[in-house]
C-alpha cells in the first residue's frame, strides 16, 4: 500500500501518533529547556549573591549551562544506549510487547533455516547440470552461515560484524 492510503486507513489515530511525535520529541523539548533555564535562573541564582557573582545575566547562564550541559547529556545518552542495563531492559520490553518485531526475528529465522536446508538438498542432487565450481561455493557458504548462525548470540557483537562485512563477501 502506499502511505496516502495507509493514512486514509486511520487517519485520526495516525494525526494523533504524528502529533505526539511532534509534541514529544521536538515542541517539548525544547520548552522544557527554556523554562527550565528561565526558572533557575530568575528563582534560584538572582536570589543567591554567590551565583549571581558566577553568573552575572541570563545570556551568560545560558551560555555556560550549554556549553556544559551538551556534552553531559550527551555522555549520558551515550552511557544509557551503551553501558547500561537501562537500554536493554527497554528492547526486551519492546520485544515482548511488539508482535510485529518478534515476527521479523521469527521469520529470518525460519528463512535462515530453509535456505540452508534448500541447499543442502541442491548440494546432494543428483543433478549433474550443476557445475561444481557452483556446488563448491554453495557448500563453503553453507558451512559459512551454519558456522556463523551457530556462534551468534545476542549478546555478542556477531551480528554487527556481519553486517559490516556482507558486503565484501557476497
Amino acid at each position: 500500500m502506499k502511505n496516502k492510503e495507509l493514512f486514509k486507513k486511520n487517519p485520526l489515530f495516525r494525526a494523533w501518533f504524528y502529533f505526539r511525535m511532534g509534541w514529544s520529541t521536538y515542541f517539548a523539548f525544547i520548552f522544557a529547556a527554556i523554562n527550565t533555564l528561565t526558572v533557575t535562573f530568575y528563582l534560584a541564582i538572582e536570589n543567591y549573591p554567590v551565583l549571581k557573582s558566577v553568573f552575572p545575566t541570563f545570556e551568560i547562564y545560558v551560555i555556560i549551562t550549554v556549553l556544559i550541559g551538551i556534552p553531559l547529556l550527551v555522555t549520558i545518552g551515550y552511557a544509557h544506549y551503551k553501558r547500561t542495563k537501562a537500554r536493554k531492559a527497554e528492547v526486551d520490553i519492546l520485544v515482548e510487547t511488539n508482535p510485529y518485531i518478534m515476527r521479523t526475528l521469527v521469520n529470518t529465522d525460519l528463512v535462515l533455516i530453509l535456505t540452508l536446508k534448500l541447499a543442502e538438498i541442491i548440494k546432494n542432487s543428483n543433478d549433474d547440470s550443476i557445475p561444481k565450481e557452483l556446488l563448491d561455493e554453495l557448500t563453503k557458504l553453507q558451512d559459512e552461515l551454519k558456522e556463523f548462525s551457530s556462534q551468534r548470540k545476542f549478546r555478542n557483537e556477531k551480528d554487527l560484524q556481519f553486517f559490516k562485512n556482507i558486503d565484501r563477501k557476497w
